[in-house]
């Protein structure tokens, strides 16, 4: 079904592959096709996204055409669904991430890093912009640090990032994903993706309307059988 990632749906785990290591129309579009099975059919509580990617492939463009940014808006709307799945995403990075991977790799909830892996956005050095990025990144590192990486393109390793928060564990691919499932804990998926979407309103959203959005979140979770079955045991 897919030529550019790999992917199996379970029950319980989904897992997903970057097999091409440039991020080119196909591939963007076959993650489509994956951001469509997790949104309206997948049963699974979590995503866990293996691999590496070396960022944007050229080849997708003709220097002798017209250039226009759909291309990248596609991308930028694919990141942002990732953001948003009804899963809770597990990015476990080993080797380069850069550019459009570093920003995938943003967009997850959790973040594991193999020794071997790395981290950088090129795009500035090379006369463009590393797309929203630049919004995610300084939430996770401050502005300060966030301008060294993107100004100038450094590449940063596995234990750098996790000294600046943009990975939560540094060990073997497999070590990181049962310690991140571990991490999550029970099945309650919908209070994790409320809360996770209240912590990425939390920076544009005014304190009056974020009571709000926290009260009516709050009611739908308490609604929900997970805190039901706590409320009973606890009671019990």
């Amino acid at each position: 079904m897919y030529e550019t990632v790999s992917f199996e749906d379970g029950p319980e785990i989904a897992n997903l592959k970057l097999i091409r290591s440039r991020i080119n129309v196909k591939q963007i579009r076959e993650l489509e096709r994956v951001c469509d099975q997790l949104e309206d059919h997948s049963k699974a509580r979590v995503l866990v996204i293996r691999g590496h990617s070396l960022g944007i492939d050229f080849a997708d463009f003709d220097p002798k055409e017209a250039l226009d940014i759909h291309g990248f808006n596609k991308w930028e709307k694919l990141v942002s669904r990732f953001e948003k799945l009804p899963q809770i995403t597990v990015a476990v990075v080993d080797g380069p991430a850069v550019g459009g991977g570093f920003q995938l790799t943003l967009a997850c909830d959790l973040r594991v890093a193999t020794p071997k892996a790395s981290f950088s956005l090129p795009e500035v050095r090379l006369g463009f912009l590393p797309g929203m990025a630049v919004f995610r990144l300084a939430k996770y590192v401050g502005v300060g640090v966030a301008k060294r990486i993107v100004l100038t393109g450094e590449e940063i390793g596995a234990e750098e990032a996790y000294k600046h928060g943009l990975v939560d564990r540094v060990c073997g691919a497999d070590e990181g994903v049962t310690w991140a499932l571990d991490a999550l804990g029970p099945k309650h998926a919908v209070a994790a993706t409320l809360a996770r979407r209240l912590l990425l309103e939390s920076f544009h959203t005014e304190p009056e309307d974020a009571i709000g959005n926290f009260l009516a979140a709050q009611h739908r979770a308490i609604s929900q059988t997970a805190f039901l079955d706590t409320l009973k045991k606890e009671r019990a």
